[in-house]
């Protein structure tokens, strides 16, 4: 039961690029009728009245997420008050899942299966790994027979690492993978990512954590707190084209469909990763529209309203070409003259028109190295 007044608080920061400062607010949540309030922190006072705004939900609200209000691009650093830190941040928890190269051409079967369980994908990047950093993963298998059969494994291809977060994350994610050696019995690995997608032996599609502790330390290897980079991408920047899935598709758990669907047409998704985009990127990324598409700036707000996934897409049937397979920028028009295209079956309108694709064949390495640069494809 949700009284009228139940609310949440968060603390959230706001980088004010006109004044090169950090500010911070107590961002309040009112679940009952999704309104909300801003107060300045520093400033002691109203800074946003509280008003309905559907378009953020409780599930978007945890500390470490972006959240976008009337376009300013927040960061959620920490809750507001202890009930909230009860309420929403008891059980929240951090693992990673890992698809392995014999798992890569489901990936939209295992991220609609990630999505389905009710996980957030805070973190997503297809990666190459070296032999020192399949080594540093594999740490604890040394002194085992099949351990330089596991290193080959591993580095065999790009292999998909993710963040996961959620009530119970670690425990909730182990048992989708389900056990990694086909001794259990049938009946634990029923309907599990290694029963289902899985092969013999070290192929077992995907890896999850054993504990809260293993978690941490394997999501560092994969995605440094320092700052530093990590493994490299996946891509190739050759023969390729760009792919966003805009935020409104993710936010609503498309992309799962979306992979699928660009995967089954036959096209290889070379490279991915999600990511914020801050607003001067995206209207750098979108300049070829300024002042050309009437609808320039609700492009370039919905493009920074939340994360997105970049792909690198390549091709080896030169016939298929992946901007017809976008289908038009209106959805309803693609409905009409081409209803198989990805935003025919998933757009909803020009703005929300579930992918960015690139426009002109000779402009897709400069947006996948635009993506690049904005997101560190």
């Amino acid at each position: 039961f949700q009284s009228q007044d139940e609310r949440y608080a968060f603390i959230a920061e706001w980088y004010d690029p006109n004044a090169s400062l950090l500010r911070r607010y107590e961002l309040l949540y009112y679940p009952k009728d999704a309104s909300i309030e801003m107060y300045d922190v520093k400033n002691r006072r109203t800074f946003l009245r509280r008003t309905k705004y559907e378009s953020l939900h409780l599930e978007d609200l945890y500390v470490g997420s972006k959240v976008t209000v009337f376009s300013r691009h927040l960061s959620i650093v920490d809750y507001g008050n202890l009930y909230t830190s009860r309420k929403l941040g008891s059980r929240k928890e951090r693992t990673l899942a890992l698809i392995k190269p014999d798992g890569m051409r489901k990936i939209g079967e295992l991220l609609d299966i990630i999505i389905n369980a009710g996980l957030t994908i805070t973190k997503a990047k297809m990666m190459l790994l070296s032999r020192k950093e399949a080594a540093d993963f594999y740490a604890d298998h040394r002194a085992k027979p099949f351990y330089h059969e596991l290193l080959q494994f591993i580095m065999s291809g790009p292999v998909l690492a993710m963040e996961l977060l959620g009530d119970d994350a670690v425990s909730k994610w182990r048992a989708i993978v389900g056990p990694a050696n086909p001794t259990a019995t049938e009946s634990e690995t029923l309907d599990s990512i290694s029963e289902s997608f899985g092969h013999c032996g070290l192929r077992d599609a995907a890896h999850s954590p054993d504990s809260v502790a293993s978690a941490a330390k394997e999501l560092e290897l994969f995605f440094p707190s320092s700052g530093g980079r990590g493994p490299a991408s996946s891509a190739k920047f050759t023969n390729c084209t760009c792919c966003i899935i805009k935020p409104h598709a993710v936010n609503e758990g498309l992309a799962g469909k979306i992979v699928k669907a660009i995967l089954k047409e036959g096209f290889e998704i070379s490279a991915l990763q999600l990511f914020n985009m801050e607003r001067t990127n995206v209207e750098e990324f979108y300049e070829i529209y300024k002042g050309v598409v009437p609808e320039y700036l609700e492009m370039v707000s919905e493009l920074c309203s939340g994360p997105c996934i970049a792909m690198e897409i390549r091709q080896s049937d030169l016939s298929k070409v992946f901007r017809d397979f976008c289908g038009p920028s209106d959805p309803e028009l693609a409905r009409h003259l081409r209803p198989g295209t990805l935003r025919a079956v998933f757009g909803k309108d020009k703005i929300q028109n579930a992918v960015h694709c690139t426009d002109l064949p000779e402009d897709g390495l400069l947006e996948v190295r635009l993506a690049r640069q904005t997101c560190s494809l």
